[in-house]
């Protein structure tokens, strides 16, 4: 395991390694960290950690998202130095506001309050640190153990759970999505919870939840934005080509948003002329834009392989 971790932490590390190679290095620690108890974990953790010193915003931002999939209390620290340094990336630090949030430990709510109330902070910024405090109290609270939730077909550790089991239509949640009079956490919920309904794509309610989550691309909220566009990613359904094709390519959207709608392309890559479209941006003016298309297009050349994982994990050594 140690000399895998290593192996791992020089890939990801490394400047000159390809960020393809890079971002398949950090999702295989991501695997390992998760996977792993103990002293393997930390490891992990620690690969992950060191590539903070890279200047992509992309993949520190990616970094963060990882570490807060962990759930790992030792990745903490790491979070908490990227979200109080304010000449980092916005997008970076929003990332680790929302790792704090995922990792779900009421610990975490003093910074996260001092972010959302610092004044003169980045709206992202402050809004991210709004759900994330929202997640840890719902997280510690009697209502989630009294919550049904759904069963559902991703893994991850969301900004937000989905709504709660219940009779509503995708219409219904619909609006609750875009209804501006509610906390983010619940708007978020709603998120959540379409894409629930548009997984596996099949369903009768799948498509109807895509164009319910495309409209969330007029709102005013750049993160917001980008979380669709995300979710989207997840799901992989046709239906979010179009949507996703128009974010990527209104070059006064942001980055934020513009960078996940090409990730979410890249994981459509098998579909008839998605290629093509992430290709018309290689030579964009915003550098995390170019770095997400790269990532991207080797998403989709995964996609139409026959690769079983995207992150490649490398055998270790045998013992001489």
């Amino acid at each position: 395991m140690a000399a895998t971790v290593q192996s791992l932490r020089e890939s990801l590390c490394s400047e000159t390694t390809p960020l393809s190679v890079r971002f398949r290095a950090l999702f295989s620690l991501k695997h390992l960290a998760c996977q792993s108890q103990d002293v393997d974990a930390e490891a992990a953790i620690d690969a992950i950690s060191a590539a903070f010193a890279t200047p992509s915003a992309l993949l520190k931002h990616e970094l963060a998202y990882c570490l807060g999939q962990t759930q790992n209390l030792y990745s903490v620290p790491a979070l908490r130095k990227c979200l109080a340094d304010l000449d980092e990336d916005p997008m970076c630090r929003h990332e680790a506001a929302e790792a704090l949030g995922a990792i779900g430990h009421d610990s975490q709510l003093d910074i996260l309050c001092e972010y959302k109330d610092r004044a003169g902070e980045n709206v992202a910024v402050k809004e991210t640190c709004e759900i994330a405090i929202d997640r840890i109290k719902w997280e510690n609270s009697e209502q989630r153990k009294q919550e049904k939730l759904r069963a559902s077909d991703f893994a991850s550790i969301d900004p937000a759970p989905p709504m709660p089991e219940s009779q509503k239509t995708v219409e219904e949640l619909g609006q609750e999505l875009m209804d501006t009079s509610v906390p983010l956490f619940i708007r978020y919920r709603a998120m959540f919870a379409l894409r629930d309904l548009a997984s596996p794509p099949d369903l009768p309610t799948a498509v109807p939840a895509v164009h319910a989550l495309a409209r969330g691309f007029q709102d005013p909220s750049a993160l917001f934005r980008h979380e669709i566009a995300f979710v989207f990613g997840q799901l992989s359904h046709p239906a979010s080509i179009p949507a996703l094709t128009s974010a990527l390519s209104d070059l006064e959207e942001a980055s934020m948003v513009r960078h996940e709608a090409a990730e979410a392309l890249g994981s459509l890559g098998e579909e008839d002329g998605v290629e093509d479209i992430l290709k018309k941006f290689l030579k964009d003016h915003d550098q995390v834009v170019r770095e997400s298309v790269v990532v991207a297009l080797d998403m989709a050349e995964f996609e139409r392989g026959e690769q079983k994982e995207y992150a490649l994990i490398p055998e270790p050594a045998p013992a001489a």
